[in-house]
């Protein structure tokens, strides 16, 4: 019981890759624990488990709402905080789970947002001198890949005319259409893509994997560039769904292609798009 949270940490990063949980996730969970772990050291001289208190962990999330964090990446942030404490109570490395009751900051529900045809044109304008962003942008634009999914995508994994989404967490593999528009687009990057044995399609200037923090800071600065700075990438992805929605695309072959588990997730678009009903297009429209 008077283990490290430092030496504890590693434990709970091998039982994530046991459970098969994606990359992306498990550097995000080691992120925010480290952050934990060395707020608790710094500023309640804490480092073993067994001094860890409800009120420790709930003054490190009103020390990130203090910080400005919304309360949204504060809510993410303790998810991995209540899954590390539950692990550690249900390995024996403690008696008490500190996380258990400690509260989620109130969230505000707001809809999702999507771009224009003219405002994603305007990102398109400002990205077109950076292949590798220009690339991102139009395979998320045109297939509704999620962000993770783009940074996990690999050379094997890309077809003519479509691309194969690997099986990770609780999302099965499937196959989505690539449509000329993201192939011009994808080809453009890879003729200058850095000389690498990586095996993801979208690398560093060094060679290594691009992580999805690097992905998603690269788009904010040109959201602001194309002056549309409320935008986040995640945008990309429900514009996608949207505009094909919009254009009369079968909800099934929408649903499929954005990995929604269950048609009920892309009726909730419906709505947003201002469309009565499904369409009856069996194939993606070109953005």
């Amino acid at each position: 019981m008077n283990e490290t949270l430092t030496t504890l940490l590693p434990l709970f990063v091998e039982h994530l890759d046991d459970k098969g949980r994606s990359p992306s996730t498990v550097l995000a969970y080691r992120s925010d624990l480290e952050q934990l772990i060395g707020y608790l050291a710094n500023s309640r001289q804490k480092t073993l488990i067994s001094q860890i208190q409800r009120s420790d962990l709930e003054g490190f999330r009103d020390h990130l709402l203090a910080q400005k964090y919304t309360p949204k990446s504060v809510s993410r942030k303790l998810n991995a905080i209540k899954t590390f404490f539950r692990f550690l109570k249900d390995e024996g490395h403690t008696n008490v789970d500190a996380s258990k009751d400690v509260e989620h900051p109130k969230i505000q529900s707001s809809d999702p947002k999507f771009l224009s045809p003219i405002e994603y044109r305007a990102l398109r304008d400002v990205v077109r001198g950076d292949a590798r962003i220009a690339a991102i942008v139009e395979l998320i634009l045109q297939t509704g890949m999620r962000i993770s999914e783009v940074a996990n995508l690999k050379l094997e994994h890309v077809g003519d005319d479509q691309v194969e989404i690997e099986q990770y967490a609780t999302q099965p593999q499937r196959m989505v259409y690539l449509n000329p528009a993201a192939k011009d687009a994808l080809n453009s990057y890879l003729k200058n893509r850095p000389k690498t044995s990586a095996a993801n399609v979208f690398v560093s200037k060094n060679g290594k994997p691009l992580a999805v923090r690097n992905i998603r800071a690269a788009i904010d600065r040109y959201m602001k560039r194309a002056e549309v700075p409320s935008y986040s990438v995640n945008d990309l992805r429900t514009t996608f769904i949207v505009e094909n929605l919009k254009r009369g695309v079968d909800l099934r072959t929408v649903s499929h292609a954005a990995g929604h588990k269950r048609l009920s997730t892309t009726e909730r678009y419906l709505e947003l798009a201002d469309v009565k009903g499904p369409g009856k297009k069996q194939r993606l429209e070109v953005l």
